[in-house]
């Protein structure tokens, strides 16, 4: 019944009864009469399908109308699989709770809001200990502040019934969207370092080379110098 649904979302071939139709591809798009559609569908083997019907013209495609409905499914597939699943972990606490009981649940839940989870804290008291319910909000407030890194409070402790909730959600740290302005000037930045990195490694190769070239030249120079010398007392 599903698959009879799905199959049933579209219009196919000669289902579309609309005068013109806008044909998309990865050419582009053009604007033809629906019996030319029609025509060029039978041409290459497959279907006229509507995708779009409420637009003007309607915009349809070229393809295997099969395949079509599985791209169809497998896009939704990975658009499901790329949504964020939150789930809700509860961590309880009574009245009296210790102090390694409660960093033990205190890691818990720190490791629940890493995760991407929300955490719904609860103080449970039991037969008389709802007298203690101030020492309850202050064990909960107690344990959003050691949560502050990591949590915000959604929801401050109140009390419904024998329980007393508090309700935290997770931050996004280190998440923090860079405007355009700032990736600009860090790629400026990192252009710049580069060009000085390699204007120094050019003046180091200089600065090598120098020494050599000039022993070269003022050998030349004295060569010269000699021999011009020579030549001039040969003439004497």
């Amino acid at each position: 019944m599903k698959t009879d649904k799905k199959q049933n979302q579209y219009r196919i071939n000669e289902q579309i009864r609309v005068r013109e139709v806008r044909i998309v591809g990865e050419s582009g798009s053009m604007v033809v009469p629906t019996k030319q559609a029609l025509d060029m569908a039978h041409q290459q083997g497959v279907d006229l399908v509507e995708i779009s019907p409420n637009a003007n013209p309607p915009v349809c495609r070229l393809i295997d109308y099969s395949k079509f409905l599985y791209q169809q499914k497998k896009r939704q597939k990975e658009m499901k699989a790329k949504q964020v699943k939150v789930e809700v972990k509860e961590i309880r606490f009574g009245p009296q709770t210790d102090e390694h009981d409660y960093q033990f649940k205190l890691k818990h839940a720190k490791e629940f809001l890493e995760e991407g989870n929300k955490v719904r804290a609860y103080v449970f008291f039991r037969g008389r200990s709802i007298l203690f319910k101030e020492q309850g909000e202050v064990l909960l407030l107690r344990f959003a502040n050691d949560l502050e890194e990591v949590g915000k409070v959604e929801s401050m402790p109140s009390l419904e019934g024998k329980k007393m909730f508090l309700y935290l959600a997770p931050k996004k740290a280190g998440v923090t969207k860079k405007s355009q302005q700032a990736r600009d000037r860090e790629a400026n930045e990192a252009v710049l370092k580069d060009q000085v990195r390699q204007q120094k490694q050019t003046d180091v190769e200089v600065d090598v080379e120098a020494p050599a070239n000039g022993g070269l030249l003022a050998n030349a120079k004295i060569s010269a110098d000699a021999l011009k010398k020579l030549t001039e007392n040969n003439e004497d």
